[in-house]
């Protein structure tokens, strides 16, 4: 079942929301702060964030925004007793996937995690068409014609990660978060590695797609024009 980071610096909110989460299956962890909600979010594996906007610190504006710098596929659902349409607006600018006022009833936020985290699985399981080829996010093959292969899992995540936003540069920093975690120790030559086996593994694609080095800055997929 799905991590939740809840976030807010009143105890009793906090321990309400995951008492209803948990009773639902859910794995819970808390913060009552943005500073810790960010350390936590960057090491934690954590697949959903339920933030409150007035916090000490660290406010639930500050911390979307940094959350969105990380470039995670991440849901974030504010709750708030700010239910005047100017915040739910920036709420909504900042990069919250939706909001919920304070009071609420308890359900009603459960309803809410549960279809934040169906949306985003849909998207994230969808199928990516690179020309001759398809990524499979759910199952983690790719297929070429009538043949399936199967990638070594790092390379499947880096090479669905590059797909999944064709055009955009992607440093080995952001990449190394993404695909190894924030935990990682290695070396963060060890991208450069999993690009180089990929350009060798899809040689024979190069008409459909190719990785492009930007130099000084990071990788990007090109899919090219048929």
């Amino acid at each position: 079942m799905a991590k939740i980071l809840i976030v807010d610096d009143d105890a009793n909110i906090r321990e309400l929301i995951s008492l209803y989460l948990q009773n639902e299956g859910f794995d819970i962890v808390e913060a009552e702060n943005g500073e810790d909600a960010l350390a936590m979010i960057q090491r934690s594996g954590i697949q959903l964030v339920i933030l409150d906007i007035m916090m000490p610190l660290m406010d639930g504006w500050d911390l979307c925004r940094e959350i969105r710098k990380l470039d995670m596929d991440l849901p974030l659902l504010m709750v708030t007793a700010k239910g005047e349409a100017a915040h739910r607006v920036k709420g909504f600018q900042l990069g919250s996937d939706d909001y919920l006022t304070k009071p609420f009833h308890p359900m009603e936020l459960v309803m809410r995690v549960k279809s934040l985290l169906k949306r985003y699985r849909i998207a994230l399981s969808q199928t990516i068409q690179l020309g001759g080829i398809v990524l499979n996010g759910q199952t983690y093959k790719v297929i070429r014609g009538s043949e399936e292969l199967t990638l070594p899992l790092k390379e499947f995540e880096l090479l669905f990660k590059l797909a999944s936003h064709p055009g955009q540069i992607f440093t080995r920093e952001a990449l190394i978060v993404q695909i190894w975690g924030m935990d990682y120790e290695g070396d963060d030559r060890t991208v450069d590695v999993h690009i180089k086996r990929l350009r060798q593994r899809f040689a024979d694609d190069s008409q459909h797609f190719h990785i492009e080095t930007a130099r000084s800055l990071g990788y990007r997929l090109v899919v090219n024009a048929e």
